[in-house]
């Protein structure tokens, strides 16, 4: 799996949301979020285009960045990895511990009793 850093997933996430952006774009979208200044976004997008998580497209002078990587399977596989290294691949101890630590409303319990409830059919 390609590893993605906090702040690169960051920018992942904006194009994820609304691919084919310029830096620039991505720069303004990320700038309520974010103090960066737009050589700190180029760096992120540079390093994702290394990784192989995003592609560009020339769009005039500029470039224009498209993720490669599905979110949903990037997700899927980043919490598996994640599971599997700190709750030694049990779902259990990892709801536990958020319940704990987090809490969890009432609309957050119901959901999990949902799920629970299919994953039993």
């Amino acid at each position: 799996m390609t590893q993605i850093s906090a702040s690169e997933l960051e920018v992942m996430e904006v194009l994820w949301a609304k691919p084919g952006l310029a830096a620039s774009d991505v720069h303004e979208a990320l700038g309520d979020e974010r103090d960066w200044n737009i050589r700190t976004v180029k760096t992120f997008l540079a390093r994702l285009v290394e990784k192989g998580a995003l592609k560009t497209a020339e769009d005039g002078r500029r470039y224009l960045y498209f993720p490669v990587l599905d979110e949903a399977e990037y997700k899927a596989e980043a919490a598996t990895q994640f599971i599997d290294r700190v709750f030694s691949g049990r779902a259990a101890p990892l709801v536990a511990h958020l319940a704990d630590s987090r809490g969890l409303t009432n609309e957050d319990i119901a959901e999990l009793e949902k799920l629970l409830g299919e994953l039993k059919k």
